[in-house]
Formats: C-alpha cells, sequence, structure tokens
C-alpha cells in the first residue's frame, strides 16, 4: 500500500481520505482547496444574511489554496518545485479564470519551470469553495 500523508497545517479533508498518497517516485495530492485551517473558514466569500455566499474574492481564495497545497507538500517532504501536474477547477470560469491565471503567473513567473495545468470549469465543489486543485509531484529523492 502507498504510503497516505495527513497534513496538520491544511485543512481537514472533506471525507475520508488523506491530503496526499506517495506511490512510487510520484506524490499524489488529493483535492484541496481554500479553507482557512485554523477555523474552516473560506477567505474571501460574502455571505448573505442566510449564510449563503453571494460574493467571492478569487483572489484570496487562490493564495489560500496555493498556501494549503504548499502545506500539503511539506508535510510529505516535497517543495513546491517539485509540482509536475496541476488541475484546477473553477466554479466561475469566465469570472474567475484571468485573475486567475493573473496569480498563477506571480507564482510560476517562468512557464518553463512551471508544473503542467489543466484548468476545468465547474457547477459547483463540495465546500462553499470557489477553487480545488488536485496536484501530482515529483519529490528529488
Amino acid at each position: 500500500m502507498a504510503e497516505a500523508i495527513q497534513a496538520r497545517a491544511a485543512p481537514r479533508p472533506v471525507g475520508r481520505y488523506p491530503h496526499a498518497r506517495r506511490a512510487g517516485g510520484l506524490l499524489f495530492l488529493s483535492g484541496i482547496g481554500p479553507r482557512d485551517p485554523g477555523t474552516d473558514s473560506v477567505p474571501g466569500n460574502v455571505l448573505d444574511a442566510d449564510g449563503r455566499v453571494v460574493a467571492h474574492d478569487i483572489v484570496a481564495q487562490t493564495h489560500a489554496v496555493f498556501a494549503n497545497v504548499r502545506a500539503v507538500l511539506e508535510a510529505s517532504g516535497a517543495r513546491w518545485e517539485d509540482l509536475v501536474d496541476v488541475t484546477v477547477y473553477l466554479t466561475d470560469m469566465a469570472g474567475d479564470f484571468a485573475v486567475y491565471n493573473a496569480v498563477w503567473s506571480e507564482y510560476f513567473p517562468d512557464p518553463a519551470t512551471a508544473p503542467c495545468r489543466t484548468t476545468l470549469g465547474i457547477e459547483a465543489l463540495p465546500t462553499p469553495i470557489a477553487i480545488e486543485l488536485k496536484c501530482v509531484a515529483a519529490p528529488k529523492e
């Protein structure tokens, strides 16, 4: 069985699965969102009186999801630079893609060293978040 990893510095998974699993020379991260690890709140969400999300800040959520991915990588003995493939799920592709893409460029300024990336527009995620990342890393031995 491949090694399962739980990261104390990342938000708890919303189901019965590990934050990451090492298999061979690769590290597979489960879907990681922008929830705050300490409070479980979602940065940038604006809620109405009934607690429904009426607006979100994709910049805040993107920075938060990247911090959570970094926490899982570090708990796994990997580094940000070890990312080789990222699948991005956005709930508002039309409104958020360009802004998300600009934040991505801050973290990965050189396309030659950035991980491969696929971005999908989806209707919803399991919690009230606007972005989730599914990552694969190849840590150096």
